[in-house]
């Protein structure tokens, strides 16, 4: 263990997490957002590293009452890139999900995640944006323009297709 009490990684095999006081800006500013999401935990979601790696994280979304993603349990990774808060994480649905806004590879259409990501958001905005999609999508900019187009000329069918498809692959 060093000064830190953190583990330098020589000679044990122990965790390899640098000494806070040699992350990198990104590395402090993601540990702060860390220490904040444990501190106050946004309502039907979580998210924190996968391992020992700060730049990656795994987030679980639970579909909201109300909507047909209810009772769904949604996984998520998230990476953020070496130059954040400069740049948006990148956000993927490992579960699928049957949404005009995600498409089957994961991808998520967001505008935060996007053009309109600034410095000042945070991964627990970014979680909140994410978890406003099972109320709100979007189906003016959607990623996959047929189940945008079913949304918006059939809603009882398209609610029908993402219950089904919340019951296969999310519970």
């Amino acid at each position: 263990m060093n000064s830190a009490g953190t583990s330098t990684g020589v000679g044990g095999g122990g965790r390899s997490w640098p000494s806070r006081t040699s992350l990198s800006a990104s590395g402090k500013r993601i540990q702060k957002e860390l220490a904040e999401l444990h501190l106050d935990p946004p309502p039907e979601c979580s998210a924190g590293p996968k391992g020992d790696n700060l730049y990656n994280w795994v987030a679980t979304l639970i579909g909201f009452p109300g909507t047909p993603y209810q009772g769904g349990i949604y996984f998520l990774d998230i990476t953020f890139p070496i130059d954040y808060p400069f740049k948006p994480p990148k956000v993927v649905f490992k579960t699928r999900i049957y949404h005009c806004n995600v498409d089957s590879a994961g991808n998520v259409s967001l505008d935060i995640l996007k053009d309109g990501w600034s410095p000042a958001l945070t991964i627990l905005k970014v979680l909140l944006a994410l978890r406003s999609i099972f109320t709100n999508p979007d189906p003016y900019k959607p990623l996959i323009p047929g189940i945008a187009h079913l949304y918006l000329a059939d809603r009882a069918k398209h609610d029908e297709l993402a219950a089904e498809w919340t019951l296969r692959f999310a519970r």
